[in-house]
Formats: C-alpha cells, structure tokens, sequence
C-alpha cells in the first residue's frame, strides 16, 4: 500500500515537468526528467519507501541528469 502511495506522490511531482513540454525536449530536459525518475526510484529503495525520500531522490536525481546532460553538448 505504501508502495502505491510513493509511486503516485512520484507521479504528481513528474507531471508538471511533462505536461511543461509543447516542443521537442532539449537534452537538458531528458536528463532532467531521467533523473528524477531514477533518483526518486533509488530514494524510495534506500529508505524503505518513505516519501521524503523519495522526493528528495526526485529533487538530487533531477538535477544531477540536467547537469550531466549539460556536460555532454
């Protein structure tokens, strides 16, 4: 049940970022939303599926994969 509730939180905050795309997304973008799935994925695993860990794994991966995709121009 936990579970449920951690994937739907995950969701509500990718929304926005995805809805926000009326154009082709830049590599910048991609990273961006790649990270945060993986972090908020590896969040939720390594605190048992707290949702403050997921979150904060959404936030740390998201910007982790646009600054890497900004490093790969």
């Amino acid at each position: 049940m936990k579970d449920r509730f951690t994937a739907r939180v995950a969701l509500l905050v990718m929304l926005p970022w995805l809805a926000a795309c009326n154009s082709n997304p830049s590599k910048q973008d991609i990273g961006m939303v790649s990270g945060a799935i993986l972090g908020g994925v590896v969040g939720s695993a390594a605190t048992g599926g707290s949702t403050v860990g997921t979150v904060g794994g959404a936030a740390a991966g998201s910007y982790v994969g646009r600054q890497i995709a900004k490093e790969t121009k």
